[in-house]
């Protein structure tokens, strides 16, 4: 073969409708060799990763948005079509397309393949999810498809180990036009809704036999159905789902939380003992270990919760439960479709709010962003545990955990007050109709090992990069803060009151005095602004300074219990409902409403909502003599 026309695809772009498994299959061709990041100019994920072929060489693999139609309806779709059609700026169009498709729901995936097949670029059908498909009685005739589609069809089942080697051995025979021939733009022309359908019709009457609805499985999921999306029984079983993963992040993560801080706390030990006394082990101790260290031991419970938000969501029980809240959601003026990014917003509110571009109405879509920062997202974690810790007794209450209930308590308090907001934003500054919420519910699955060992440990990375970058630097930073300049002679004070972080702290102290914080807190408020977690690390780092002998960071929270009062604490913890956003998060308001208005408006009124919170918290702790 010559060499214009024998040629290995150098890139290769995953298409396909939301729920197909495309970001399951896309995880198992790249594995760990993948990468995160935005679209230059806008707000949507991009994934690219490596696949390695049979014989050693690898391809670049893009997974791009999820899309139902090459007619764009939302900031997805309009993505979707530019690296495609070979005009998205920056960026390289794809050698060829890999249309995934969900086996077990041909009629409404061919659509997407069908428009994709009229661009003319070089493309291979991934039958995703053919194992289920066979499971419900369905007998699809891969041949018959693929003269049908006049393209390859091959089967993959992306929660398998192999269940991609008959897509990587089609990318490592497949015979591609050179590269300067394939790189030319395309231009789609929107199709014919009416004749798209006939099309997929006699397609599938072509290659597709049996009838799912007859099959055990398909009764089985009916049934699952009947009670999840029940008004009432489905409303229960999503509390007692809820109830279950914050019971489970104190129950769960105690053991592994032990042996991190016992790590650390014997890491701050030993080099209290073989190193001199000065500068470098006060940075390292005092700084580095109390700051950086205090974080990293509630890294167990974040992951605990990302499990149970990976778990629901592969499972296909998020969709349902968007549906079976969108009237409620609707009587405070939020879309159904809102449930998703908001429930994201519990990990963290920047994917959340990048999760709103599935809401087509932008007022809508605002309101979600505005209340997206109510939910409690991971970074809280930290703070919630600390404070529950060191203040909530570890005792049961009938069956349930006390520290567990107050945790539930906070994450519906985020809740209620979110639903208030969006209640007040839609009827004063974003008045609009509300809209039915039409949503294609996927069907049930197991979730995969595979893809859930990946999200963990995705999570855990971006977790401990976080602690040994951002929250690192914070505590270096702070450390310095607190060590400078020296106290002076004969000074009768803790040598970081007389520090710059001590003098910071002192003048917030007349702000914050009526809510119960003291100047300590104060301090720890500062940085939480870059990262919620740092306030942690920050609190650790001001009472290994401002306290007398060593091991302080390992016992952070006995010492808060022994200084500050109930009252504080209840506040501290009424505010961290309400905290002013990190910059992240703003940074990223900022980029989806395309300025500084609502971005200033959201950290006004979360600060003026996080100080009366935590005012009427405190006197009422005092009044009630707590």
């Amino acid at each position: 073969m010559s060499a214009s026309t024998d040629h290995l695809p150098h890139s290769v772009a995953l298409v396909g409708n939301p729920n197909c498994g495309k970001t399951a299959l896309f995880n198992l061709l790249t594995g760990a060799r993948q990468k995160v990041a935005n679209y230059a100019g806008v707000t949507v994920e991009r994934k690219v990763g490596q696949a390695r072929l049979a014989d050693g060489r690898m391809v670049q693999v893009i997974d791009l948005p999820g899309a139902y139609s090459l007619t764009p309806a939302t900031p997805d779709e309009q993505v979707t079509l530019e690296v495609i059609e070979g005009r998205r700026p920056g960026e390289r169009q794809p050698d060829a397309v890999v249309a995934v498709v969900d086996a077990t729901n041909l009629r409404m995936n061919l659509r997407l393949v069908l428009e994709l097949k009229r661009l003319g670029r070089p493309m291979v059908v991934a039958l995703n999810m053919a194992d289920v498909a066979r499971a419900r009685g369905l007998t699809i005739d891969t041949a018959a498809l693929s003269a049908a589609l006049g393209c390859p069809v091959v089967e993959t089942v992306a929660v398998r180990r192999n269940g991609h080697a008959a897509l990587l051995a089609q990318l490592g025979h497949w015979q591609l036009p050179a590269p300067a021939a394939a790189a030319a733009p395309v231009q789609v022309t929107p199709a014919d809704p009416v004749e798209l359908q006939a099309e997929v019709r006699r397609i599938i009457g072509l290659a597709v036999r049996g009838a799912p609805g007859a099959q055990a499985a398909d009764r089985l999921q009916l049934t699952l159905d009947r009670w999840v999306l029940h008004p009432v029984w489905g409303l229960v079983i999503l509390a007692a789902v809820l109830f279950t993963v914050f019971q489970a992040v104190f129950a769960w993560a105690a053991v592994p939380m032990d042996l991190i801080k016992e790590g650390m706390a014997g890491l701050g030990e030993s080099l209290s003992t073989h190193m001199a006394d000065g500068p470098l082990r006060s940075l390292l101790v005092d700084g580095a270990i109390a700051g950086a260290g205090a974080v990293l031991v509630f890294l167990p419970q974040i992951l605990i919760l990302f499990f149970f938000i990976l778990v629901l969501e592969d499972s296909g029980y998020l969709p349902r439960a968007a549906f079976l809240l969108d009237t409620a959601m609707g009587k405070v003026g939020l879309s159904g479709r809102a449930f998703i990014p908001l429930l994201s917003s519990f990990a963290c509110a920047v994917p959340g709010i990048l999760a709103t571009r599935t809401i087509a109405h932008w007022k809508d879509r605002l309101a979600t962003i505005m209340v997206a920062p109510l939910m409690t997202c991971s970074a809280r974690l930290p703070v919630y545990a600390l404070l529950i810790g060191a203040f909530i007794p570890d005792q049961s209450v009938g069956p349930f955990n006390l520290r567990g209930l107050v945790l539930f308590a906070l994450y519906v308090a985020g809740v209620v007050s979110a639903c208030i907001v969006a209640w007040i934003f839609k009827r004063v500054w974003l008045r609009s109709s509300y809209q039915p919420l039409m949503l294609e519910l996927p069907p049930y699955r197991w979730p995969g090992a595979r893809n859930l060992a990946l999200g963990l440990w995705e999570r855990a990375r971006i977790f401990v990069q976080r602690v040994g970058t951002i929250i690192f630097a914070l505590s270096v930073l702070l450390w310095f803060l607190s060590t400078h300049p020296a106290p002076p002679e004969g000074a009768t004070l803790s040598a970081i009151q007389y520090s710059f972080a001590g003098q910071l702290g002192r003048a917030l102290e007349h702000v914050f005095a009526p809510i119960g914080f003291n100047w300590q807190i104060c301090i720890a408020l500062v940085p939480g602004m870059a990262a919620r977690e740092v306030a942690v690390g920050a609190l650790g780092t001001v009472y290994a300074l401002s306290a007398n002998g060593d091991g302080v960071a390992d016992a952070l929270a006995p010492m808060i219990a022994a200084q500050w009062g109930l009252p504080t604490a209840l506040a501290l913890l009424a505010w961290y409902v309400f905290a002013p956003q990190c910059i992240a998060t703003l940074a990223t308001v900022k980029r989806e409403t395309n300025g500084w208005h609502w971005p200033l408006t959201m950290m006004a009124y979360l600060f003026g909502l996080a100080y009366l919170a935590a005012f009427v918290t405190y006197r009422a702790a005092l009044a009630l003599g707590l």
